[in-house]
């Protein structure tokens, strides 16, 4: 009997991964209209939005490659939450809050420090100034989206996999 458990969460593990990519790129939008309309630092980047910055990442500062790579790390970061998480996500008020602290654990370990260590601008890491509070409301937001876009999903996978 155990192992019949174990084989169905183990076939429902990709739609879960699934699911999770899909709420991680829904949850991205509102973040990287954010960073779309922030300027980034004046003194590092004149000129330059903060979504510009991450197309820098790969290339140069490019408005294109920025959203191309948020999105991409937005699904990531979803799938991410879905592996560590899933089991936790059964009840909407731990769930939330749970997605409020992912939230604010990537806004510390990503634009906190490894955006800014990998651009080479070591006096950004761990700065918080205007800029990166409304980045952390993105991160809020993308963490409370996660949640809500796997949470309304779930469902629609299990119906959809007991069609098969």
């Amino acid at each position: 009997m155990a192992s019949t458990g174990a084989t169905t969460s183990m076939r429902a593990l990709p739609m879960n991964l699934v699911t999770g990519a899909a709420a991680g790129v829904v949850a991205g939008i509102p973040l990287g209209i954010i960073m779309q309309i922030r300027d980034a630092d004046p003194k590092m980047m004149p000129g330059v939005q903060m979504i510009d910055q991450v197309g820098d990442l790969i290339s140069g500062p490019s408005t294109g490659l920025g959203w191309l790579i948020h999105l991409f790390n937005s699904a990531l970061f979803g799938v991410i939450f879905v592996l560590l998480f899933s089991q936790r996500l059964t009840r909407r008020g731990p769930a939330m809050l749970l997605g409020l602290l992912y939230g604010v654990a990537w806004w510390v370990v990503g634009a906190l420090w490894i955006m800014p260590a990998w651009l080479g601008m070591n006096d950004m890491i761990f700065h918080v100034g205007a800029n990166q509070w409304w980045s952390l409301a993105g991160h809020l937001i993308y963490g409370l989206l996660v949640v809500v876009g796997y949470m309304l999903g779930r469902p629609m996978l299990s119906k959809s996999s007991s069609d098969v």
